[in-house]
C-alpha cells in the first residue's frame, strides 16, 4: 500500500498534516498563531532566539495551554567568530552617525555601546528550552551542539534543522537532526546559511529540494516561495515530505506582524524583495522600501549581528508604532502575492485542499 504524501513527516513530528509554520522572531511570532496552526493539524512554531532565557519556560506553558497538539520552538545557533561586537565608542559613533537622520526623525536616542553589543545567552536559552520540554525543537543558522541533540532526545522532542545547501543538509543529519528543512533562496526573512557565504548559498527552493532529498535519509521539508496549494503539491512531487510556509502565515491576522507590514505583504510592493543586512547585520529577504534603497551603499559597512540589530531596533519599533512602512523591516518571501490573508486555520485548510486537488490524493 502506497503511503500518503507527507506521511514520513507527520509521523516524525506527530502532526496530522505535513505543513510547518515558519518560525518568526522579533515579535512576529505569537502564541495565537502557533496554536491556531497546531490546532488545524500543522506544526505551529515560535521563534525564541531574541528572548531572555527566563521568558522561554512561561512562553512554552502558554502555548501548551492554548493547544494540545505538537508545536515547535526555534533557536538560532550562534556563529563562532562572526557575531563581532563594536570595539569602542569611536566605531559606534561611525555607525550611529549613519543612522542619525532616522533616530532624529522619531526623537530617538542612539543606543549606548553596551546596548549595541548586548546579546542573548545561548547556553541559557538551550537550558530553558530543554527544561520547558516543548514537543518539537527547531534550529537555524548552524548544526546543533551535542548537548542540544542529547537533551532533545532525552525529552523525546524531534530536532528540526534548516539547510540552504546540500552540504548543510548532510551536516545537519550527521549532527543528529531528525528532520531537515531545505530552505531555498525564495524564502523571506533571515538566510540560515552556515557552511559558506550567503552569496554562494542562494539555491532556489525547487532546485534545492530534490537534491537534498537525494542526499539525506531523514524527512525533508521544503521552504521558500510556497504560499498556496500548488506550491505544496510541487514540493511533494519533487520529493519533499512536507512544506514550511512563512510569509503566508505572516499575512494572517494571528501573526505579530504590524498592520502596515501585513498591508505591504498584500500589495504590489511585495513583488519586489531584496536581501539586505541593513536591519540586523545578517542577510534577510524583505520588501524593498525607502530605508533599504536610501542606505543601499552601506550594505557592506554596517556592523555584524547582533550589533546592527540592536542599533536598528528603536527605529524599527518606532516605525511599527507610527505605521511607517518605509522605515520597517518588511520581511517577505518571493510568493507573498499567492497568500490569501485569511485566518491561520482557514489558510492551512486551503493549502491542503488545493494540494490534494492538484495531486489527486489526500494528505
Amino acid at each position: 500500500m502506497t503511503a500518503r504524501p507527507g506521511s514520513a513527516l507527520t509521523e516524525a513530528l506527530g502532526i496530522r498534516l505535513p505543513v510547518v509554520q515558519g518560525p518568526f522572531g522579533g515579535g512576529l511570532s505569537t502564541v495565537a498563531l502557533a496554536a491556531a496552526v497546531s490546532e488545524a493539524g500543522g506544526l505551529g512554531s515560535y521563534g525564541v532566539h531574541a528572548m531572555a532565557a527566563d521568558r522561554i519556560g512561561p512562553l512554552v506553558e502558554e502555548i501548551r495551554a492554548a493547544t494540545s497538539a505538537p508545536f515547535a520552538v526555534n533557536l538560532w545557533i550562534p556563529r563562532a567568530g562572526e557575531e563581532r561586537p563594536i570595539p569602542d565608542e569611536g566605531a559606534l559613533a561611525a555607525h550611529t552617525d549613519r543612522l542619525a537622520p532616522y533616530y532624529a526623525e522619531s526623537g530617538l536616542t542612539p543606543p549606548s555601546l553596551e546596548e549595541a553589543n548586548a546579546r542573548k545567552d545561548f547556553d541559557a536559552q538551550v537550558d530553558a528550552v530543554l527544561a520547558a520540554r516543548p514537543p518539537v525543537i527547531s534550529i537555524v543558522m548552524g548544526t546543533p551542539p551535542p548537548r542540544l541533540v542529547e537533551g532533545a532526545r532525552g525529552i523525546g522532542a524531534p530536532l528540526v534543522g534548516t539547510a540552504t545547501t546540500v552540504a548543510e543538509a548532510r551536516a545537519l543529519e550527521e549532527a543528529g537532526c531528525d528532520v531537515v528543512v531545505a530552505s531555498g533562496s525564495d524564502a523571506g526573512g533571515h538566510r540560515g546559511s552556515f557552511l559558506g557565504p550567503v552569496r554562494e548559498s542562494l539555491v532556489g527552493t525547487f532546485s534545492l529540494v530534490p537534491q537534498v532529498r537525494d542526499a539525506v535519509s531523514v524527512p525533508v521539508v521544503a521552504a521558500g516561495g510556497i504560499a498556496d496549494g500548488r506550491g505544496v503539491a510541487a514540493a511533494l512531487t519533487l520529493g519533499a515530505d512536507g512544506v514550511q510556509v512563512g510569509t503566508g502565515f505572516l499575512r494572517t491576522p494571528e501573526s505579530g506582524a504590524s498592520p502596515v507590514h501585513r498591508e505591504a505583504l498584500a500589495s504590489e510592493r511585495a513583488r519586489t524583495t531584496v536581501l539586505t543586512r541593513l536591519f540586523s547585520g545578517r542577510p534577510a529577504r524583505g520588501i524593498a522600501n525607502g530605508l533599504v534603497r536610501g542606505m543601499a551603499d552601506a550594505e557592506d559597512r554596517v556592523p555584524a549581528y547582533p550589533a546592527q540589530n540592536n542599533l536598528m531596533m528603536p527605529i524599527r519599533a518606532a516605525a511599527a508604532a507610527s505605521g511607517r512602512e518605509d522605515r520597517l523591516n518588511l520581511w517577505s518571501g518571493q510568493a507573498a502575492a499567492l497568500a490569501s490573508g485569511a485566518g491561520a486555520g482557514k489558510y492551512l485548510a486551503s493549502l491542503v485542499a488545493e494540494a490534494e486537488k492538484v495531486l489527486g490524493t489526500p494528505l
